[in-house]
Order: structure tokens, then C-alpha cells, then sequence
């Protein structure tokens, strides 16, 4: 009986060692966005790196209904009213504006998240050009996400015509 006790508590540590790699294997960010300019748009969002991709999972409540552009922006600070202070879009490659999917497009364009009947948005999406891991070039922990007042047309340069900023949180 002893015996099984310890195979039984040896099991469980191996499989704790496990997961534990795994998290290690898949580096994670978040960021809790919150409003910006008297808006009621907030959420909470996951980064996780998946091989060359970024996994974005999280909920983003409080807006109208419909897509509204969402971008990684160059400078985590938030602190402006009306979130300019996160700057432009997170381009490290000086590319033009385009759609998440693209092959011209800036690092932060993710194009847009739909708001339901509710005004909220469930994000599920992977995309590429950024890592969630420190020191690389596309680096995006210190990055601030910004959700937008409007629909991003997925081609005007430099911001999509995605109007105003309602929500900006840093990515940590």
C-alpha cells in the first residue's frame, strides 16, 4: 500500500514537471485593457506563443455593436485620455497598413474583433510578425493594445481609418 501511495505521488509530480515545461515551452503575456475618453470598453487578454504564431484569447466588453479595429501600438503608456500617448502602430518593419493576414501590414495590425448584440467580443485568433518571447525583434511585452471606435478598412495607411481609441492596456 505504501508503495502505491509513493508511485501515485511520484506520478503527480512528474506530470506537475510537465505542465510546467509546457508553459515554459509556450511563453505567455496579458493585458487588461481599460477605457479610454469616457468609453465603457474593457477586457482581459492572453498572448501565448505558439511556435511562429501568437495565440490572442480573451474578452473585450462595453462597445457597440459591429468590428472595431484592434492594434498593437509602439509605446506601452497609457496615460492620455484619448490614448495617443501609445503612439502609432507597432511597425517594426516599416511596412504599410494592411490586414493581419497580409503580406504588407504592420506587426500590430490585427485587424478588427466583432462586437456582438451585447458589446461584447470573444477573441480566439492566431497571427504572425510579433513574439510574445523578450529580446527578439518583434518583441511585443511594453506594447500597448488599443481597441478602436470604428471598423479598421484593413488597407488606409498608417491607421486604417479606424477612428478614436477607447480602451488601451500594456502588455505584460
Amino acid at each position: 500500500m505504501k508503495k502505491h501511495a509513493i508511485s501515485i505521488v511520484c506520478c503527480a509530480l512528474f506530470v506537475g514537471g510537465c505542465a510546467e515545461m509546457d508553459v515554459a515551452k509556450n511563453p505567455t503575456a496579458t493585458v487588461t485593457l481599460e477605457p479610454l475618453g469616457g468609453s465603457n470598453v474593457r477586457g482581459d487578454l492572453t498572448f501565448t506563443q505558439v511556435g511562429d504564431v501568437v495565440r490572442i484569447t480573451g474578452l473585450v466588453s462595453g462597445h457597440s455593436k459591429g468590428p472595431k479595429g484592434f492594434h498593437i501600438h509602439e509605446t506601452g503608456d497609457c496615460s492620455d485620455p484619448k490614448g495617443m500617448s501609445a503612439g502609432g502602430h507597432y511597425n517594426p518593419g516599416k511596412h504599410k497598413h494592411g490586414g493581419p493576414y497580409e503580406a504588407e501590414k504592420h506587426a500590430g495590425d490585427l485587424g478588427n474583433i466583432t462586437f456582438g448584440d451585447d458589446g461584447t467580443a470573444r477573441i480566439n485568433f492566431t497571427v504572425g510578425d510579433i513574439s510574445v518571447s523578450r529580446g527578439t525583434s518583434n518583441g511585443i511585452i511594453g506594447k500597448a493594445v488599443i481597441v478602436h471606435a470604428a471598423a479598421d478598412d484593413l488597407m488606409t495607411d498608417p491607421t486604417g481609418n479606424s477612428g478614436g481609441r477607447v480602451a488601451c492596456g500594456v502588455i505584460k
